[in-house]
């Protein structure tokens, strides 16, 4: 079965025991990432560096065994491609030079996106050639909001408000800067798929600063128009994660044009398994600190989860990224969990 159990659950089928692949696989937790990494003296070169790039991603599918590979990259490279400044700062993370100003929109442009992001669609047909035809590729970009969060506040904060207070003062300015992000975002994904990816995830992760009443406007709608148009172009599976909204992510479940969401760990699986599991396939939502503790608390949680979630259609995962101090023993003890598990044992 071509690109395996992941791609049949994100086309409508269930599995048991479920598919498992987890965000941030390839990374720092890693030896053999930490090895590679050393290699290359910046974080963005490191993305654009193709045999690299799929060297780490390539390692956990070796190691792990996991049902898919996602392509190693980060979500800033669309700004980076536009031609905003991007860096990354070591202990700091991403650093941007923010846009103050509407009129700074003018420097921005998609002409140079393929040209600039070649080196992530050249690993993305790398990886491809090299992994099992049963295990699938995924591709990735950042949502409109999230990228304009970083665009605007110039790297990480705690309340984005100064990008909040751009969209509800200036709902046209800030809305011409989400349409362009939505082309640059079709652009990037539309590549990816193009070199190889199976399926790919929209992350939200700042969705969850919005109150409810500017969630559907700024979160829903933007990536509902990128999953409109990809599948219209290429038919690929999108996976949605519009992390830490709450109960708010009702308002995505019937949204035919995500063929999953991704669930992080404030929202139950008993809820969601009533709330959302009918209506679209779900992805998560395992804690990363629980696969650093390991031991009976993992294993309790993981079967915990896959008993609520894993007899519908549903792919294992976590509810963030994994952290760097995760012991890769205790991630191989949890695809074993999952590939062992039966319901009602």
């Amino acid at each position: 079965m071509t690109a395996g159990k992941l791609m049949a659950v994100l086309r409508g089928g269930r599995f048991v025991p479920p598919p498992v692949w987890l965000m941030r696989q390839a990374g720092r937790y890693l030896p053999a990432y930490r090895k590679v990494r050393a290699t290359t003296s910046s974080f963005l070169e490191f993305c654009y560096t193709p045999d690299k790039a799929t060297e780490v991603t390539l390692q956990p599918i070796r190691r792990f065994d996991l049902d898919a590979a996602i392509i190693f990259s980060d979500i800033l490279v669309v700004p980076d491609a536009l031609g905003q400044k991007v860096w990354f700062a070591e202990g700091e993370g991403p650093k941007l030079e923010p846009l103050k100003d509407p009129a700074e929109f003018g420097k921005l442009s998609r002409a140079r996106l393929p040209e600039h992001l070649a080196p992530v669609y050249a690993a993305l047909r790398a990886t491809r050639a090299s992994l099992p035809s049963n295990k699938a590729l995924l591709g990735f970009a950042g949502a409109p909001f999230t990228l304009a969060c970083y665009m605007i506040e110039g790297g990480g904060s705690r309340d984005f408000a100064m990008t909040k207070r751009w969209a509800y003062q200036h709902p046209e300015s800030f809305g011409l800067l989400i349409d362009l992000l939505v082309d640059a975002v079709v652009d990037h994904l539309g590549h990816q798929v193009e070199a190889g990816a199976d399926a790919v995830q929209l992350f939200d992760s700042w969705a969850g600063v919005l109150p409810e009443s500017e969630l559907f406007r700024w979160s829903v709608q933007p990536m509902q128009r990128i999953a409109q148009r990809l599948r219209e172009k290429h038919d690929v599976p999108v996976i949605a994660f519009p992390r830490a909204v709450g109960p708010a992510i009702l308002m995505y479940r019937r949204i035919t044009e995500f063929a999953a969401l991704s669930i992080d760990t404030g929202i139950g699986a008993h809820w969601v398994a009533n709330e959302l599991q009918p209506h679209v396939a779900l992805q998560g939502n395992l804690d990363p600190i629980m696969l650093v503790a390991g031991g009976r608390a993992l294993e309790a949680e993981a079967r915990r989860i896959l008993n609520k979630l894993g007899g519908g259609r549903f792919v294992f995962n976590l509810g963030h990224g994994i952290v760097p101090q995760t012991p890769p023993d205790h991630v191989a003890r949890l695809v074993e969990i999952v590939r062992g598990w039966k319901p009602g044992a």
